[in-house]
């Protein structure tokens, strides 16, 4: 499984409400690219995004489903990418309350489909690779809410 963290200027709250608004996702997810739907119970369990990943022409509608959510500490995610198979997405939250930061983790890994295919060594670093830059996504969305 990989495993990604990051510290971001914000509470646990603040990191919340960005997970929350299902709206927000492909512009901190990488690899998704639009939004087609979000179920009204978002983030509650068995609420789902209807996303697209790629990118146009070559888009592919897909879901991400909520398989346990505990509002401003862990959020954990089926995602779905097909051709390549599906996936689970652990997101945590540890607030650093005395210094008005939160410690965010991901980890990811496959949990069926062609990509287990792939051993885990050679499918952890595209992950790594994938969640680093998720995380940067992540802070500067909820970085930039904390200054506007």
């Amino acid at each position: 499984m990989s495993v990604n963290t990051r510290t971001l200027k914000g509470s646990a709250e603040d990191v919340w409400k960005v997970l929350a608004d299902g709206w927000l996702y492909p512009l901190w997810v990488v690899g998704a690219s639009r939004m087609r739907d979000v179920d009204d119970t978002w983030p509650a369990v068995g609420s789902q995004l209807h996303h697209s990943v790629g990118a146009w022409p070559l888009l592919i509608d897909d879901s991400t489903e909520v398989l346990e959510s505990e509002p401003g500490s862990r959020l954990v995610l089926r995602a779905r990418a097909w051709p390549m198979g599906d996936a689970r997405v652990e997101i945590e939250m540890h607030p650093h309350a005395d210094a008005g930061t939160t410690e965010v983790v991901i980890r990811e890994d496959a949990t069926s489909g062609p990509a287990l295919l792939l051993p885990s060594p050679l499918r952890q670093p595209t992950l790594a690779w994938r969640n680093t830059e998720t995380l940067r996504r992540l802070a500067f969305l909820v970085e930039r809410r904390q200054r506007g």
